[in-house]
């Protein structure tokens, strides 16, 4: 969840140098910055399963996976903070923020749904070099994958059962929903 920070306009180039030093992190959307809160138990655990098994199957790559403090550039007025993410930036560029991502996975809440699944899903789709966008559920198993074709337009699949294969394409991964949410633990409190 996002919550606004300050009513005035901030340029990039002042909200890129104070996030280097913040102790919190603030979302950029077209000169408003939002302060990002924290996420629960659930929220960590999904991101970390997924961004762990990224992370081991990429080791080799030339593409790096990601946790939740990596800046991506969606487009000149507007950066987010996504939970995972997996991007393909030559060496060398900017160490705080990402422009090339291939796969995107956010983790939703019921407070952070409606962001996630419409400003940031359209904002994302924008983005050329991005291949996938996943919607990860925390208070349920379910995960909803949407993939570009190679014609340019986007499919989506929802996984919901245990021994389901989510499969991204983009980077050669499968993932059981099991897998993806190993160790939550269900009868904990919901949502951030």
């Amino acid at each position: 969840m996002s919550l606004r920070r300050t009513a005035s306009q901030v340029g990039v180039a002042e909200y890129l140098a104070g996030e280097k030093d913040s102790p919190v992190r603030h979302e950029y959307v077209d000169g408003q910055v939002y302060a990002m809160a924290g996420a629960s138990d659930r929220h960590n655990r999904i991101a970390l399963n997924i961004a762990s098994r990224l992370n081991d199957h990429l080791a080799a790559d030339r593409c790096e996976t990601f946790l939740a403090d990596m800046k991506v550039k969606v487009a000149a007025n507007l950066y987010y903070y996504p939970d995972v993410v997996v991007s393909c930036d030559a060496p060398g560029g900017d160490a705080y923020v990402r422009s090339e991502p291939r796969l995107i996975i956010e983790v939703i809440s019921p407070s952070t749904e409606r962001t996630d699944r419409h400003e940031k899903m359209t904002a994302y789709k924008q983005v050329v070099s991005l291949q996938e966008y996943a919607l990860v559920m925390q208070d349920r198993m379910q995960v909803e994958l949407h993939r570009r074709q190679a014609d340019g337009q986007w499919s989506s699949e929802t996984f919901s059962q245990p021994d389901a294969e989510v499969q991204f394409n983009s980077v050669g991964l499968a993932m059981s929903v099991s897998e993806l949410y190993r160790n939550v633990r269900w009868e904990s409190a919901d949502a951030e």
